[in-house]
């Protein structure tokens, strides 16, 4: 099964860190990033979608998606 993610926070280094953590578990890119202007706290955020092959197994909306 293929999870997804979507990754997402200011355009900061700790936004780099959460991509490459992900990355360094095995999850990968998966289309462009995304980068907008956030008119309420006036600062810009960054995103990215990310997705891993997952063992085997029945989904579960209940688990976290990094424990698949």
């Amino acid at each position: 099964m293929q999870i997804y993610r979507f990754l997402s926070g200011e355009d900061d280094s700790s936004f780099c860190h959460k991509v490459t953590k992900a990355l360094s578990e095995g999850w990968a890119l998966h289309g462009s990033p995304s980068y907008a202007y956030d008119g309420f706290t006036k600062k810009m955020r960054c995103g990215q979608a990310v997705t891993r092959l997952a063992k085997d197994q029945p989904y579960d909306p209940d688990k976290k998606l990094v424990d698949f």
